[in-house]
């Protein structure tokens, strides 16, 4: 993985945080600690749902179990051309152009010529509201 990430404790997951469980970025919904027991430590239940899919994910560790919490860089794009559900686009500070996938809910809101911001995750480019 290229992007940045840190390491985080399972219990220090909050709800809005973002993880990466099965290799997709998910951002937490709901983080649930169990008591310790007599033999083990406390447990976390996460529930996330992925940015790119859309799946809930529910992820079970022990409450001092590492997870890579990744760095997100949110950056403004100009959109030069629209080509069905790709759309050619300039980074504002680095002046590269690349394409990004339309995705249906942003298919009203991307208009030629307006900036807009995006996320890179995990190589992936996405637009974001």
């Amino acid at each position: 993985m290229a992007m940045d990430s840190k390491q985080i404790n399972a219990r220090d997951a909050k709800k809005g945080n973002y993880v990466i469980f099965d290799d997709v970025v998910c951002k937490v919904t709901d983080n649930k600690i169990s008591k310790p027991g007599k033999h083990g430590e406390a447990k976390c239940r996460i529930e996330a749902v992925g940015i790119l899919d859309d799946k809930k994910r529910v992820h079970i560790s022990p409450a001092g179990h590492r997870l890579i919490s990744p760095i997100l860089d949110k950056r403004t794009c100009q959109v030069l051309s629209i080509s069905g559900n790709t759309a050619q686009v300039m980074d504002m500070e680095t002046y590269e152009t690349f394409d990004i996938e339309i995705t249906d809910d942003m298919k009203d809101k991307i208009v030629e010529g307006e900036e807009f911001s995006y996320w890179n995750i995990l190589d992936k480019m996405v637009f974001t509201e």
